[in-house]
């Protein structure tokens, strides 16, 4: 009933096909589970990441297993293939505890502080629409999130914008565009690293892959900025001492501290193991904290000084639980806050909710029976790209998710590019080019919701103006189209 063959990007895994199972068949769980998660995010809301979805994920799988079993499938062939899933997400789960623990030691070693310090002057009135797409990109690059950037930075930044008599539309459109580019390019980004987590690609290849399309996007996204804001006409004075005095009172802020980030680009330029470079950064974050930050690391353990226990004790902290830094400024608090180690446990959890789902759909031979009617119908490399693109903003707008924009696409397209004999680095830049910076344009999304909330600016009203956000998956599609660095998977990439 069921052949089995490899799949060169996961060396354990096999594909399993079952040819008793029509399309039909195939698609029931596919549709109980969108049906599901839509209902579930209109209950809970901003919540529904929180768990319940993880968990409407496996009630998603038990249905795939109702349908396999009425087609003779064992529950031991489901529940082995669950398991080879589960394995080949192993190196991703341990990058994103990595990630945790860097941003821990980032942050008390005043890393990411200095980093907001200094973009944070670079604001001029003229540029300013400009200044805010490159603060909030070097924030949300620093921070891994567009969340936190929005909430913090974007707040000031609005209120600036507002004084200089700068539509707060605009401002907003320029704030997400530079928190979405900055989501996307960090290594601490939880959607950076879930892309190629499910397309079964590597973390810095995905990053490195991603920024053909992406530095392109945000290059038009600021040059557009630039001309508009030259043509406007602005008033007074953008007024950021408050928040520079603020984390100048709080840390020690200097030059030396940016060693430790340049020593992490450079391992990822020589292309060592994204462990090793994230552990490495992660250790030098913790030794700047101890020489430049110590008040900061006693103070995490309640500790008067520096110690020997202090400072173990406070390092340890700031890699494995929730760190925050308290300022004089309440807006900063938000922003000085890490979640360690810990902080990755709910996307880790997705992941393995998503793998249970994703096993048994092919555990019952679905995901060969989907990905053979895609590529039928997907008769060129460009159709699986738009496909792609296609699923990833219906389950944006369905779902209202955008974790499960990447999660369910990347699950079930991974054996179509396969077939086409693409790397898996091309659906995870699809994936994020469509599925992550798309979610803010939608209303109803927990990502629209959260910054429409935040920034006290409608969806409608920034819409327009997040250009970096509605420009990315045009700009994949048109890479696609005219096959520009569309990477083949070769026996060196498997």
């Amino acid at each position: 009933m069921a052949a089995k063959k490899k799949n060169p990007f996961r060396q354990d895994e096999h594909i399993v096909e079952n040819i008793e199972l029509n399309i039909w068949e195939a698609l029931i769980p596919v549709f109980a589970l969108v049906g599901m998660l839509a209902y579930n995010v209109y209950v809970f809301g901003d919540d529904a990441i929180g768990g319940s979805n993880q968990f409407i994920l496996l009630m998603g799988g038990a249905v795939a297993a109702i349908v396999g079993f009425f087609n003779k499938v064992s529950y031991k062939q489901m529940l082995a293939e669950v398991a080879e899933n589960v394995k080949s997400t192993t190196g991703a789960l341990l990058i994103l505890l990595m990630v945790g623990a860097l941003a821990g030691t980032w942050l008390v070693s005043g890393i990411i502080p200095a980093m907001i310090y200094y973009g944070l002057q670079i604001l001029n009135p003229t540029i300013f629409l400009g200044a805010c797409v490159v603060i909030c990109a070097i924030i949300s690059i620093a921070t891994g999130s567009s969340w936190t950037t929005a909430a913090t930075v974007g707040i000031a930044l609005i209120g600036i914008g507002d004084a200089l008599g700068i539509s707060l539309g605009m401002t907003a459109g320029a704030v997400l565009s530079g928190a979405y580019f900055g989501d996307k390019m960090s290594p601490l980004s939880d959607t950076t690293n879930l892309a190629p987590a499910m397309a079964g690609g590597e973390l810095f290849g995905h990053i490195r892959y991603m920024s053909l399309t992406t530095i392109p996007t945000i290059l038009v996204t600021l040059t557009v900025f630039i001309i508009i804001g030259l043509n406007l006409d602005t008033s007074g004075e953008a007024d950021t001492a408050a928040i520079l005095s603020s984390i100048d009172a709080t840390f020690n802020i200097n030059g030396w501290l940016f060693l430790v980030p340049l020593a992490v680009i450079l391992l990822i330029v020589k292309k060592a193991p994204p462990l090793l470079a994230l552990l490495i950064g992660t250790l030098l974050g913790g030794v700047f904290a101890l020489f430049f930050q110590p008040d900061i690391v006693a103070g995490i353990t309640g500790a008067d000084s520096l110690t020997f226990e202090s400072g173990y004790k406070g390092i340890l902290n700031a890699i494995t639980i929730k760190t925050n830094i308290a300022t004089d400024n309440p807006a900063l608090n938000d922003l000085f806050s890490a979640k360690g180690m810990a902080g990755m446990l709910g996307t880790i959890w997705l992941i393995v909710c998503a793998m249970v789902f994703g096993g048994i759909m092919d555990g019952i031979g679905a995901l060969s029976r989907i990905t053979k009617s895609l590529l039928a119908m997907a008769k060129t490399t460009f159709g699986l790209f738009a496909s792609t693109v296609g699923s990833c903003l219906a389950l944006n707008i369905t779902a209202s998710d955008q974790y499960l924009a990447i999660v369910v696409p990347g699950k079930m397209f991974s054996k179509a590019y396969e077939d086409r004999g693409l790397a898996p680095e091309n659906l995870s830049r699809t994936l994020e080019d469509s599925g992550t910076v798309t979610s803010v344009l939608i209303p109803w999304n927990t990502c629209g919701a959260y910054h429409s909330g935040v920034l006290g600016v409608s969806v409608a009203d920034y819409m327009f103006y997040a250009i970096f956000n509605w420009l990315s998956p045009i700009t994949t599609l048109v890479f696609a189209g005219l096959g520009i660095k569309i990477k083949q998977l070769t026996s060196k990439s498997a």
